[in-house]
């Protein structure tokens, strides 16, 4: 399984800011008891930060945008078939590509090994 460690990171921090935020709500209902104050600070909890981790684990800011065409000419093989282009990273962006090149399947993991090797996770 691959990790989008942009993703993991941004969680990470995401859950170590609920834990000031919880207490915080815990402390103030600790009169209603352990147990209804625990209930109520998750509840609240849920309702913050389940838009909080649906922007980390769906935006498209985070991770990588590829297109995808349909009997393309492989760049590289020259095979017909379906293609693909990586289009926009944090440090990289084709979108206004007037001649983009797309590639096979195969050769889009041959590629991104290759970027992979030379230290450009794309």
């Amino acid at each position: 399984m691959k990790v989008n460690l942009k993703r993991y990171g941004l969680y990470l921090v995401r859950w170590q800011l609920s834990t000031p935020i919880l207490a915080g709500v815990g402390i103030v209902l600790a009169s209603m008891g352990a147990l209804t104050a625990a209930i109520v600070a998750n509840l609240i909890g849920g309702l913050i930060f389940f838009w909080v981790d649906r922007f980390i684990f769906t935006s498209e800011t985070l991770d990588a945008q590829w297109e995808v065409k349909e009997n393309i000419c492989c760049v590289d093989c020259g095979k017909t078939t379906r293609g693909y282009r990586l289009v926009r990273t944090q440090t990289y962006d084709r979108s206004d590509d007037p001649e983009p090149e797309f590639r096979c399947e195969e050769c889009s993991i041959k590629k991104s090994d290759e970027l992979k090797r030379k230290g450009r996770n794309h």
